[in-house]
């Protein structure tokens, strides 16, 4: 358990969880990538040279609110 609080209700002690990133020749988790949405020729997003961070996040068990936080670089 955590000290967190729930920025919606004020619940302290958030649950830890992920977010599943379950696409095509994905990872498995999902990350965030600094900068504008830019898209490539093809309509993917554009990525290269650009800083990307896990997300961890966190939910409420009063109202299940989520709470997302990017940390370390992947």
């Amino acid at each position: 358990m955590n000290d967190y609080t729930c920025t919606h209700c004020g619940t302290v002690g958030l649950m830890e969880g992920f977010i599943e990133d379950a696409g095509d020749h994905s990872r498995g988790y999902a990350r965030w990538i600094e900068g504008a949405l830019e898209r490539g020729i093809l309509g993917g997003a554009k990525r290269m040279g650009r800083p990307r961070r896990q997300i961890e996040a966190y939910r409420c068990p009063e109202c299940g609110h989520l709470e997302l936080f990017a940390t370390g670089e992947v």
